[in-house]
């Protein structure tokens, strides 16, 4: 039996890399000051990232209905069964309107509800993929996904409280007072939703503390699958092209932290940018099948 494998454009994956690894993304549509725009098609990184600078107002939506039924038509013409790796149900609907579409298809297309976003949502993928070249079924794979949702981390740090002040996750005091002490707030995943987790004086505190954060979880939640050789390590950043700099240096200081390891680097998928802004970064780490 044949599984292909779909996502969404909040795993970070491109529609060009989509074609090379053989899935289906399914592009999110942003409303960018009234226009509807589908990301990675008529929205690029570098769009996105002028439009929020200078302003625009941005708004995330779920994926169409009507392109969700149309991508997995369109796969099961050549596959037997269908898996779909949404985004994590904490910060969309997609997942539970995925969920809902489904069960039109007699049991066909499988929607795996793993709380995944950017990164560790495109390690869902590959996952994913390795276990329908194994011969798993499409419902064998979306109950292993699902039984993983809470093997992989995610902290993320962010330039400025801008965006975390407009999104409602601080209040205006505290953005304020943050600003002047130049605090740097580490957030992190929890239950699917983005909540923040520590406080930092300056980036250079908080990205030490995320390296912190992700060696106490290898030494304790993911000491054995770190000796079984079973974890990745990720980074991602936003991608705006002044951030690449500071990118490719944080990747090596993940690097000399964790030798041996080889570090995977993405641009932070645009619907955790439109949160946390530019000058973002982030370290992940997943447990792998």
């Amino acid at each position: 039996m044949r599984v292909a494998i779909s996502t969404d454009s909040n795993s970070g994956i491109t529609q060009e890399q989509a074609k090379q690894m053989g899935i289906a993304v399914v592009p999110v549509p942003f409303l960018i000051n009234g226009e509807n725009v589908l990301e990675d098609i008529s929205l690029k990184q570098e769009q996105f990232y002028e439009r929020l600078l200078t302003g625009a107002d941005i708004t995330t939506s779920q994926s169409s209905p009507a392109d969700l039924l149309d991508c997995w038509d369109a796969l099961l013409e050549d596959y037997d069964e269908v898996v779909h790796i949404p985004i994590t149900t904490g910060l969309s609907n997609s997942c539970e309107t995925a969920i809902m579409l489904s069960q039109s298809y007699d049991g066909k297309v499988q929607v795996a509800d793993n709380q995944r976003i950017s990164v560790t949502q495109r390690q869902a993928v590959l996952d994913a993929l390795k276990m329908a070249q194994q011969g798993f079924s499409a419902a064998e794979i979306r109950v292993r996904l699902e039984q993983m949702k809470r093997m992989s981390r995610i902290y993320v740090i962010v330039d400025t409280l801008k965006y975390l002040l407009k999104g409602g996750r601080i209040s205006a005091a505290s953005a304020a007072m943050g600003t002047i002490l130049n605090i740097k707030p580490v957030l992190t995943l929890v239950d699917g939703k983005i909540e923040p987790l520590a406080k930092c004086r300056g980036k250079k505190a908080a990205k030490q503390k995320m390296l912190d954060l992700m060696h106490a979880d290898f030494d304790d939640a993911f000491v054995e699958e770190a000796a079984a050789g079973k974890m990745r390590i990720m980074i991602a950043y936003s991608a705006n092209s002044e951030n690449l700099e500071e990118a490719e240096k944080w990747k090596q200081e993940v690097s000399q932290s964790f030798p041996g390891y080889e570090i995977h680097m993405d641009p932070l998928s645009l619907s955790v940018a439109c949160h946390v802004g530019p000058g973002a970064l982030a370290l992940t780490c997943s447990v792998v099948i």
